[in-house]
């Protein structure tokens, strides 16, 4: 179906009730018509799928309506094209992180610093974070602003997470230092069921704050140390979804978090031999 106007457009929304495939085109760049078609039917069985020009196109049709077509059908330009596409289609579904019960051996209050706020374009859900650490080899999951706090309003789109120098979880496969994090970038919210999503950074806030380092260790001895904001209204997540204030941890205390293979290069897995301490 090619929708080129009001009339193909109201076509397309019955064809997409009802049959159990619809293989659309929409001529105009904008995508009101393919949300109105997607409304139109939902709660249906039918599947749409919606033609693109590029991987730009295709990413932006996959997120419509939060739920996006339920395919797209490309004409590559090469073989690239094939690969990125399947890329980003395996990426539009869910998307899951390993994580594992972390114990707290060590608390320090070491000065002041510069540490990172990640302001998103999303609101997390209040057990959901960004994991952050200061070792390739593990990460902490740190809260986001979510929860109720007594002196400032919530900022369900923030992070306070960490120091600059830290690693960051952008993707399923790559880090980031929170320090070359800027707007536009991508990171990876996950909540504490290890279920995963990407989301937007909008604004990256560095400012200079007393610091509070993190020392903890996961059941098979793996070291993880994260580096925070020395203030109450930081958080953590523990087992079940626990908020945990980290001015009030504690050795013994557990945590949530992501452990993986020492040694990485511009955020990359890599196979060699790295200390860090």
């Amino acid at each position: 179906m090619h929708v080129i106007d009001d009339e193909t457009l109201q076509t397309a929304c019955k064809i997409a009730r009802q049959e159990k495939w619809a293989v659309i085109y929409f001529k105009d760049p904008t995508k009101i018509p393919l949300e109105i078609v997607l409304a139109s039917a939902d709660n249906t069985d039918g599947k749409i799928i919606t033609i693109v020009k590029d991987i730009q196109e295709a990413e932006i049709v996959l997120g419509v309506l939060e739920k996006g077509s339920h395919g797209v059908m490309l004409t590559p330009n090469g073989i690239i094209d094939a690969r990125e596409l399947g890329q980003l289609c395996r990426k539009a579904n869910n998307l899951e992180v390993s994580l594992e019960e972390l114990e707290v051996t060590k608390i320090s209050h070491i000065g002041m610093g510069e540490r990172a706020c990640v302001d998103t374009c999303s609101n997390f859900a209040k057990d959901e974070g960004l994991l952050i650490g200061s070792y390739s080899q593990g990460m902490i999951l740190v809260s986001s602003e979510t929860h109720p706090l007594p002196y400032m309003p919530t900022r369900p789109f923030r992070v306070n997470a960490g120091a600059i120098h830290s690693y960051l979880v952008s993707s399923v496969s790559q880090t980031n230092y929170l320090s070359e994090l800027s707007s536009g970038h991508k990171v990876l919210g996950v909540n504490c069921d290890g279920k995963a999503r990407e989301i937007v950074v909008g604004r990256m806030k560095i400012e200079v704050r007393p610091l509070l380092s993190i020392d903890a260790v996961s059941q098979s001895g793996i070291p993880v140390n994260v580096i925070v904001q020395d203030d109450w209204h930081v958080r953590v997540l523990g087992p079940g979804g626990k908020v945990l204030n980290v001015t009030e941890l504690k050795p013994g205390d557990k945590l949530l978090g992501h452990t993986a293979p020492s040694g990485r290069h511009v955020g990359l897995p890599v196979k060699e031999s790295c200390l860090e301490k």
